[in-house]
């Protein structure tokens, strides 16, 4: 069971909705400034990791979204993969429940 599976189905609905209403098509340098100010030590795992993420992916197309929480979520149809981070907190991946929202949401505009 994955951590996103703890959720309660409104926790659910509450992402879903906020998802569709801030997705966003966002374009890599925009991406690379956002994570100059989100990880402003080039050191830090979590900068190398959404910079890993970046350019591992040169020629995608990118989506920015926020849920509940001030959660950000960076997604890359493409690859069907995207993190999310709290700033100055964490980061992480997007499990397959979460993909699936972004992807009806991408999908949708």
């Amino acid at each position: 069971m994955s951590y996103d599976d703890d959720w309660p189905d409104m926790t659910w609905e509450n992402r879903r909705l906020k998802i569709k209403k801030t997705i966003r098509p966002a374009t890599l340098a925009e991406l690379k400034t956002l994570g100059e100010a989100r990880f402003p030590i080039v050191t830090d795992p979590w900068c190398i990791r959404y910079n890993e993420f970046l350019t591992s992916h040169p020629d995608s197309r990118f989506y920015r979204a926020e849920i509940p929480g001030d959660v950000e979520i960076i997604y890359c149809r493409e690859a069907e993969k995207a993190v999310w981070f709290l700033p100055e907190k964490g980061m992480g991946i997007v499990q397959s429940r979460g993909l699936e929202m972004l992807r009806e949401a991408v999908d949708a505009l």
